[in-house]
């Protein structure tokens, strides 16, 4: 693979012609997901896709102390929903989620925000005892969406994501582990060689055979019928919160490194 192919803020190698790896390369923010690392990543899938990559493991430079910090702040206002339907976001974890092949996280740091919603949608997680996950929507004023708390309700007890969602507790990798959304919990210097393990195991399987699963497992998660009514007043409610002037006053905070001043008051 050239290296003109590959993004600066991404550190792409194909091993034994079926097993691609993709490790997020942008410690000066954190590996924050930008729509520029978004896309990149995006766009690195459809390769691999189009090589036939059998399995691919999405990581991050070591020794970083942090796999994302989710969603780029900086871009959060001009976004204003970044989570919303077709933006970058959507458009990866819908990538990943049809990826014609098997992805695994491999995790080792912290995991904030969307970045929790990208390991929850890849089909395996490998991870170091230093992993953790925090969702921090609320500390900003941003609504998550539906598709997303679907996600969450799959991999979690309701109570668990609710105290996630409502408190921006982290998940530390114990609790992760115990609650499923980890496969294998490990120490830091065995994370490369079990995640590799793991993907050679499922690379060495019938591809059509493992695609078939994967995609019946799709199906069937998205099978959430929902009435008209509820998904109105749920498209009303996130658009009052991204209207807010609480989404403005948790990025400002953040930025400014104090505690925001919510009122729940609209525009």
């Amino acid at each position: 693979m050239s290296q003109n192919d590959v993004s600066p803020l991404l550190s792409v190698s194909v091993l034994q012609g079926r097993i691609g790896t993709i490790a997020m390369s942008n410690p000066g923010c954190r590996n924050a997901l930008s729509c520029e690392l978004l896309t990149a990543l995006d766009q690195q899938l459809v390769s691999f896709a189009e090589q036939r990559i059998a399995v691919v493991i999405l990581g991050c430079d070591p020794l970083q102390g942090v796999w994302s910090a989710g969603h780029d702040i900086t871009e959060v206002l001009a976004e204003r929903d970044p989570v919303a339907h077709g933006k970058p976001l959507d458009r990866l974890l819908r990538r990943v989620r049809a990826y014609p092949g098997v992805v695994i996280a491999k995790v080792s740091g912290s995991v904030w925000g969307a970045a929790v919603d990208l390991v929850m949608s890849c089909d395996l997680v490998v991870a170091d005892r230093s992993a953790s996950f925090t969702m921090t929507p609320s500390n900003l004023g941003v609504p998550y969406t539906t598709s997303g708390l679907l996600r969450f309700m799959h991999n979690l007890p309701i109570h668990v994501l609710k105290e996630m969602f409502f408190c921006a507790s982290p998940l530390d990798a114990d609790r992760a582990l115990q609650f499923g959304v980890i496969n294998r919990l490990t120490s830091p210097e065995q994370l490369d060689d079990v995640a590799h393990a793991m993907a050679v195991q499922i690379a060495a399987k019938a591809p059509l055979a493992v695609q078939a699963v994967k995609e019946q497992l799709r199906i069937l998660e998205d099978l959430q019928p929902m009435p008209v009514e509820a998904m109105e007043r749920i498209a009303e409610l996130r658009r009052q919160a991204c209207e807010s002037s609480d989404l403005r006053e948790g990025v400002e905070a953040f930025l400014e490194r104090r505690p925001p001043v919510f009122t729940g008051a609209g525009a």
